[in-house]
């Protein structure tokens, strides 16, 4: 067809319209693909919510065993009786099968609990028709036996373990030890008694009399040749307090001797120098007289009872203000409704049982101060109680020589709600304190489990970090969106991101090993820095101000920022230079020193600075991109809008694109936190890992969060410690869930505030 100029002018030629022709099938292919993809997401978001709250139930299901509360089923007492000499004349082995009691009448009786069998009545041999008037408790099965003339008996029951037929089978037997004549001159009955067993030598204090004390001191030397030497002393202590003496106890170390009286007095006396026992206080424990003195395990605290039903425990502890040691109360307990009669203590933890004469029983835990259950034997009269060498089972004795057998479940007595977020006082403590120490040295270590030194760190770390990295990052943020030259954008901003692509492992070993050094040397100066660095940046404004506009504009803008570059190197130099002039004239030549005399602050080399510097080159990265993204997003007429009327690029950053970017910006900021908070390996590794509650910079710290990371493989399964573990990343979870549940709720309103803009 020819094209004439007509058709020229008219447009060209026409040419037909093409028909969209679209088949169904293709069509239908669309729409299923389009379901498919839109369920499978979907699908993705309900199995990530899913797995999420299957974590959180398997947390919370390893937390609950924590706070359920102690119980005891009653197991169907024994045919056979014996009445014993007193409350720690009775003993039971660790598997709960065989129990024993000695009688006043000098015989040993075995009471089987568990298993078939009867046991024949085993006299204690060397009376010489003496009876037994008192027993010790040593622990392990082992006692001393008071007699009616003034001797005492070692005895130690021994339980052997054997397997039959694929049955354990245990069989009692007794050792006796030769009397010891304790009273030589006036051979009376011994009253009360109580004997420890350091390492120098067995330590024996018996009453004689109303208010008449005798101590035994056996010495035992080594000889370089042949058996090593015993020297015994005898020291007797006439009219040791006034009144009657109701109670009697001594720690295993035999350094301390608590008498309790017919007064309501606990009259303490200092054994370590043991040729001169020395008085060294009395103090009031209740109206009624002391009934029950028992020390809890790691022989610190004493458990005092009275027959007013009273129950307190008692640590011989130096005042805050400073002084000689003094005995002094801990906690009161649950009182009982009848005189206490006898206790027993555990030999596991800091628990204890105390029993009254109507049959009641109550179960407390001395650390907490809190009872933990009460009971009530079939019959009163109770004389004697016994708590199982595992913890997992009680005893008691009536008058007609009867046992009630309980068998306990309770597993983490020391955690309440008081000890994993309050002040305790424990044993050697001055003052209740918050401690997180959950191992230690000896057999009657008392673990510590109190979260709060470990919120504290958390919260401690989280602040320094976000101290140095918000304002950096924010600044950054502003600066690269709204004034840097976007050539040189697009190379700062994918350097900074990758950043956020570093291991928090290798920045905690470089915190730890290079950069904490490299601190300490120069703290002074770091102080400094920003008050010479601060005034250099304004003169080289100033002066930059002074250049002419023609020279000025040969600079293309937004790139004005590497001027800034030597100025920044120079005032580092000075101020690195003025912080040792500063450290060598005013700080002594040793700022560490001057820190703690003159401001009673210990200087730790990884400490709260070295996390806030590490960390917070951790967090940049995330705000830096969030927040930068967030102004870029401003629409650019509100820009355009600004500077028509005469606003600054300075103002309008401030006034318009921060305030419309502020629900963003304040997301970089909680995004932010919830990484500080959860960051482990640089908090860990930078850090001195000590829990401890010190706002001090210089110190460290333990966050929850390196806690675990810590303490976790090494917790038995199942265990206090494991299950605490749990509850700390509990906290954890609803610290971040909580934050970013008030960041949603504040960035709504943000948006919804500036939405017209």
């Amino acid at each position: 067809m020819a094209v004439t100029a007509e058709t020229l002018r008219e447009g060209g030629p026409e040419t037909p319209a093409r028909p969209l022709a679209v088949s169904r099938a293709r069509t239908a292919r669309r729409i299923l693909l389009d379901r498919f993809a839109t369920r499978t997401v979907v699908l993705g978001g309900l199995i990530i919510i899913a797995s999420i709250l299957a974590i959180l139930l398997v947390i919370v299901a390893e937390i609950v065993p924590l706070f359920r509360p102690a119980r005891a089923e009653l197991v169907a007492a024994p045919a056979a009786r014996a009445v014993p000499i007193g409350a720690e004349a009775v003993g039971v082995d660790e598997y709960r099968e065989i129990a024993y009691a000695v009688t006043p009448e000098g015989t040993l009786q075995f009471v089987a609990l568990r298993v078939p069998g009867t046991y024949p009545p085993v006299p204690v041999p060397g009376l010489d028709g003496a009876r037994l008037t008192s027993a010790s408790d040593l622990g392990r099965n082992r006692h001393a036996l008071g007699t009616s003339d003034g001797r005492v008996v070692p005895l130690h029951v021994v339980y052997d373990v054997e397997f039959k037929e694929g049955r354990r089978v245990l069989t009692p037997r007794q050792e006796f030890g030769a009397p010891m004549l304790l009273d030589a001159e006036g051979r009376r009955p011994i009253g009360r008694l109580a004997s420890a067993t350091p390492d120098s030598g067995p330590v024996t204090v018996a009453q004689v009399g109303d208010a008449d004390l005798v101590v035994q001191v056996v010495v035992e030397k080594k000889a370089l040749i042949g058996e090593p030497r015993r020297e015994e002393s005898l020291i007797a202590i006439p009219g040791a307090i006034k009144g009657t003496i109701t109670a009697l106890a001594i720690d295993t170390r035999g350094d301390d001797v608590f008498v309790g009286t017919n007064t309501g007095r606990i009259v303490r006396y200092d054994l370590r120098d043991r040729a001169n026992p020395l008085r060294a206080e009395s103090v009031d424990v209740a109206a009624g007289a002391v009934t029950v003195l028992r020390l809890l395990n790691g022989d610190r605290t004493v458990v005092a009872a009275t027959d007013s039903g009273e129950v307190s425990t008692w640590q011989v502890v130096a005042p805050p203000s400073g002084g000689p040691a003094q005995l002094t109360r801990v906690h009161r307990f649950e009182r009982h409704s009848a005189p206490v009669v006898a206790a027993a203590v555990s030999r596991r933890d800091k628990g204890f049982v105390t029993v009254d004469r109507n049959g009641a029983v109550h179960l407390s835990y001395g650390t907490s101060g809190a009872s933990l259950l009460d009971l009530r034997a079939p019959a009163g009269d109770l004389r004697a109680v016994v708590y199982a060498p595992k913890a997992d089972g009680l005893l008691s004795v009536d008058g007609r020589g009867a046992l009630t057998h309980w068998q306990l479940d309770n597993p983490h007595p020391e955690v309440t709600l008081r000890t994993l977020f309050g002040a305790v006082w424990y044993e050697g403590y001055r003052a209740p304190a918050y401690v997180w120490q959950s191992t230690g040295g000896t057999d009657d270590f008392e673990a510590k489990f109190s979260l709060t030194p470990l919120i504290y760190g958390t919260l401690k770390g989280t602040f320094y970090a976000l101290l140095i990295a918000v304002p950096l990052a924010l600044l950054a943020a502003l600066y690269v969106s709204e004034f840097m030259h976007p050539s040189v954008k697009a190379w700062v901003k994918p350097m900074v991101e990758i950043m956020a692509a570093l291991p928090s492992v290798v920045l905690g070993f470089l915190a730890g090993l290079w950069l904490a050094p490299a601190i300490e040397r120069v703290v002074p100066a770091l102080f400094v820095l920003p008050l010479v660095t601060t005034p250099g940046i304004l003169v080289a404004l100033a002066g930059w101000r002074l250049v002419p506009v023609s020279v000025r504009g040969r600079l293309r803008p937004g790139t004005e920022v590497f001027l800034l570059v030597p100025v920044i190197l120079a005032a580092s130099a000075i101020a690195f230079a003025l912080g040792g002039l500063i450290e060598a004239r005013l700080l002594g030549g040793d700022y560490r020193g001057w820190l703690l005399s003159a401001l009673g602050l210990t200087f730790d080399q990884r400490n709260s600075l070295v996390v806030g510097i590490a960390m917070g080159f951790a967090v940049i990265p995330i705000i830096f991109t969030i927040a930068e993204d967030s102004l870029a997003n401003v629409p650019q007429h509100l820009r355009a809008g600004s500077l028509a009327i005469g606003a600054t690029r300075w103002q309008t950053a401030v006034r318009i694109v921060l305030p419309t970017a502020s629900p963003g910006i304040f997301s970089a900021i909680m995004i932010g936190f919830g990484r500080a908070v959860g960051e482990t390996m640089i908090v860990l590794m930078a850090t001195g890992n000590t829990p401890v509650m010190d706002g001090n910079i210089f110190s460290g710290f333990r966050a929850l969060s390196a806690n675990i990371a810590v303490e976790l493989p090494e917790a038995p399964e199942g265990g206090t410690l494991f299950r605490v573990l749990f509850l700390a990343a509990f906290l954890l979870f609803c610290l971040t869930f909580a934050v970013n549940t008030a960041a949603e709720f504040v960035r709504l309103k943000l948006r919804k505030r500036y939405r017209y803009l």
